[in-house]
């Protein structure tokens, strides 16, 4: 329980100081996963929009982290 502790309080701190990094890294998903739309070899990532989905949460997720720190 200490180590998940000491990993938060570290993970608030790095993000406390760069509150944008977590909607770029969404964003960067989204992107991705309109990139992928083109290859059809990659499967259910694309039939499912995996990268998309994900992207969007982690923004979002990103944008309440930054506001709240």
């Amino acid at each position: 329980m200490r180590n998940l502790n000491r990993f938060l309080d570290t993970l608030s701190n790095f993000l406390a100081a760069r509150k944008g990094l977590l909607p770029i890294i969404g964003l960067v998903m989204i992107v991705v996963n309109f990139i992928l739309q083109f290859f059809p070899q990659a499967g259910w990532v694309v039939g499912s929009n995996l990268f998309l989905h994900i992207g969007v949460i982690v923004a979002l997720l990103g944008v309440l982290l930054a506001w709240a720190l």
